[in-house]
């Protein structure tokens, strides 16, 4: 049973994930950058969650981002790969990267790698993008034993310091890119922590208000003790009983108030309702909050979120989780949890276009 103060808790986040689409092709770094990341283990989910929250974007203006390297793709919140605009990458990567820096070393323990563990970043410099294969050779050059996961682990902990980033996808999978090489500058990390951190949470609730700091350190990774330490020197405010922070309710725009009127599901409904949305999996508006509860019914909850890592592709309508979908050979199949469901029809044209676009 989802109950009022549900209802209100749903349409404010749905409008602050930018669910109402209030913009008409923005440049795409600009649309990352409001997020303020995008998790992007899958690139095309990735476009297709980018396509759900602004109008009149294309594959094609996702793919020329990240081609002039506006945005890339590092291991950001939750030490999982992202879209993060690149020049948040500064204040972002310290604070997200050393939490999973023991993670890393544990794994390449656990793999058995010998030799210097930052060889990485000479075996990438001025090469270019290697794959994980290519990479392996050069690390071997370098002294360095390490294969399958180890390579990885290797990329990762280096990407956690800022030196590594991910490149264009090769043969069905990731590059690694030396991250000063590929944007033309080194990170340079933001020193003063503390502004790092009120800048994370000024931007989290932003972009998921009504939320506190529990729903921050769900998000980020971060112990629930920096993200209050985030809200304070934020100046966000006491969260209330649904998690809003007093006076930051994302009213820059994300409440909706200057969505755009209509009726047509794939160009946001009246007075900036959502209306209904084909969500992929593993999008930001089931992955942003501690708590699931007021977008997505518990008694349907298996169905999104079955386990084993699964989060799938889901149908919203003003926020309200309704279905699941997938897209076999290109053809969008709709499973509504209480039949018929709403229509989609606007949306599985508008990703239509959205795929097919020049």
């Amino acid at each position: 049973m989802v109950g009022r103060a549900d209802d209100v808790v749903r349409l404010s986040r749905a409008r602050a994930q930018l669910l109402h689409r209030p913009d008409d092709r923005p440049e795409i770094a600009d649309l990352v950058r409001r997020m303020p990341a995008v998790q992007a283990q899958d690139t095309a989910a990735a476009a297709l969650a980018l396509r759900a929250r602004a109008r009149g974007i294309t594959t094609a203006m996702v793919d020329a981002a990240r081609d002039d390297r506006s945005i890339v793709r590092a291991w950001g919140p939750r030490g999982t790969i992202h879209y993060v605009a690149a020049d948040d990458l500064p204040w972002l990567l310290p604070l997200v990267g050393p939490p999973y820096e023991n993670r890393s070393l544990r794994r390449l323990r656990q793999e058995g790698v010998t030799g210097p563990y930052d060889a990485v970043v000479p075996a990438l410099a001025g090469r270019g993008p290697l794959t994980r294969e290519e990479l392996g050779e050069r690390l071997r050059v370098l002294g360095v034993v390490a294969a399958g996961q180890g390579i990885v682990h290797l990329a990762t902990l280096a990407a956690c310091r800022g030196a590594v980033l991910l490149g264009p996808d090769r043969g069905g999978g990731p590059t690694y890119v030396h991250a000063a090489d590929w944007l033309g500058r080194e990170i340079a990390f933001e020193p003063d922590r503390d502004r790092a951190l009120a800048e994370l949470a000024r931007r989290y609730l932003r972009s998921h208000a009504p939320a506190g700091p529990e729903d921050l350190a769900a998000w980020s990774g971060l112990p629930l003790g920096e993200c209050r330490r985030a809200w304070r020197l934020a100046d966000l405010g006491d969260p209330g009983p649904t998690g809003a922070a007093g006076g930051a309710d994302g009213s820059d725009g994300s409440d909706g108030s200057n969505g755009p009127e209509g009726s047509d599901g794939s160009e946001g409904g009246a007075e900036g309702r959502p209306g209904v949305r084909l969500l992929p999996a593993f999008d930001e508006y089931l992955l942003g909050w501690r708590d699931r509860g007021p977008v997505l019914p518990a008694r349907h909850a298996a169905r999104v979120h079955p386990g084993g890592g699964i989060l799938r592709a889901t149908v919203t309508e003003d926020g309200l989780v309704t279905g699941t979908w997938r897209r076999p050979g290109g053809r969008v199949e709709i499973d509504p949890f209480d039949p018929p469901g709403p229509d989609a029809s606007a949306e599985i044209a508008d990703i239509a276009r959205f795929t097919t676009a020049p």
